[in-house]
């Protein structure tokens, strides 16, 4: 009997509302290229060392699934944040996955994700190579952190791009209508650890009908607290309702991050990352004890990346082309490798796939070139609106019953997830 031609595919990290059409171009190219089965991993790598995973044509039945997937915002099977250790330091774990793989008769592995995920790619592409396994192990990029390195962008980034440049000319609005014979500052917190892409979104909002944020601060820049202060000052003395940007990993000089300087918790998951909240928190509040005006913090948090009723077309179909291409990679036999974007053209804008070693890429990040930033520091160029513009373009409207918008959601009912031994 010929052994079957199966594939597994994960998602790992921060869900995004892209990511799903990235799973559903992975379904979709496996199924024309002859596949047998497409599994799905539950909850990443971690769900696959307990054997939870699922045959995916339990799940998607037909187009209108497909394009329901595609629309579908976080982690269809679920996500982890997992690190696989050294290889020289626990062979069990890699001998465990690769007996899981060789009883599902995997030849491709397929994993969804950003820095981490790559080196979980690295890492098993790897061991392979080391103990003569045969399977392919391909990775297929995903942050709304945009700082994946070597690719134009990331999938999910257009669309986050999207709904942070929108929210901010709403914020603005409502902040104009509320300083009649009074001052208000309002700080946006934006998701951003070390790089500050999303931040920079916000910059989006200055249109005609829009000044944009008046201050724009990135984790790439050292924050002094008492230059902020000054420039706020000097920005009341011109208008009452100020909006600034912060990204929630801006630091101090001394590498402190500034909402330490608050109420953050101790929280650091396993690749030792802190949990980043309460920057834009602590920044209001110091700005009331200053200077004595109305103040607000709003943190859009997981919205950012949860809002598939506002996901960029561009970013929809780059994240589906991106899949497939995986699939394809694959199947010609490319392995340890990553799947990235690279613009063709701005005008019109134009894109393509690439591929390159994985290795040149995890663990790696992608930071705001400097010369994207104006001299004080506070604020981005037009080169880095010019970059992000082409990504946030079209729509991709839900499917709407009932006034609201019609995920797919997994239905464990219509497949038990398995365990060894049962």
């Amino acid at each position: 009997m010929a052994k079957k031609r199966n594939i597994i595919v994960g998602q790992s990290g921060g869900p995004t509302s892209v990511i799903n059409s990235s799973l559903a171009g992975v379904y979709k190219n496996a199924i024309e290229r002859g596949f047998d089965k497409v599994y799905g991993m539950l909850h990443g790598i971690q769900g696959l060392l307990d054997e939870q995973y699922i045959d995916l044509s339990t799940q998607i039945h037909s187009e209108l699934d497909i394009e329901l997937l595609k629309r579908t915002p976080s982690a269809f099977l679920g996500s982890c944040r997992f690190k696989l250790p050294e290889i020289h330091e626990n062979k069990e774990i890699y001998e465990k996955i690769f007996d899981i793989l060789n009883k599902l008769e995997i030849e491709a592995f397929i994993y969804i994700g950003g820095n981490d995920s790559m080196d979980t790619i690295k890492k098993l592409s790897d061991y392979a190579i080391l103990t003569g396994h045969t399977q392919k192990f391909l990775g297929v990029p995903k942050t709304i952190d945009n700082d994946l390195a070597l690719t134009d962008h990331t999938p999910g980034f257009g669309s986050a791009a999207k709904y942070i440049g929108a929210s901010t000319k709403e914020v603005i609005r409502d902040a104009e209508g509320l300083t009649y014979k009074k001052n208000m500052i309002t700080i946006m917190e934006i998701m951003g650890r070390n790089a500050g892409w999303l931040t920079g979104a916000t910059a989006l909002a200055k249109q005609e009908d829009c000044e944009g944020p008046d201050l724009i601060y990135l984790p790439e820049i050292a924050f002094d607290v008492d230059k902020f202060l000054e420039k706020v000052k000097e920005l009341l003395k011109k208008k009452s309702s100020i909006v600034i940007a912060v990204s929630e990993g801006i630091k101090l000089a001394d590498g402190r991050y500034v909402g330490e300087l608050g109420s953050m918790g101790d929280y650091v998951d396993a690749f030792g990352h802190k949990q980043l909240t309460g920057t834009a928190t602590y920044l209001a509040n110091f700005l009331q004890g200053e200077i004595g005006c109305k103040t607000r913090a709003v943190e859009l948090s997981t919205l950012q990346r949860s809002a598939s009723h506002m996901a960029s077309r561009v970013d929809i179909d780059e994240a589906f082309m991106v899949g497939g291409a995986a699939v394809k990679a694959a199947d010609e036999g490319d392995t340890g490798k990553m799947v990235v974007i690279d613009r063709i053209s701005d005008d019109p804008y134009m894109s393509a796939t690439g591929i390159y070693d994985v290795h040149r890429i995890a663990n790696e990040e992608k930071l705001v070139p400097r010369n994207w930033v104006n001299k004080e520091g506070n604020y981005v160029t037009e080169d880095f609106i010019d970059y992000i513009r082409p990504l946030i373009q079209g729509d991709y409207q839900p499917i709407m019953v009932n006034g609201l918008p019609r995920h797919l959601v997994l239905n464990t009912g219509r497949q038990t997830t398995r365990k060894r031994g049962k």
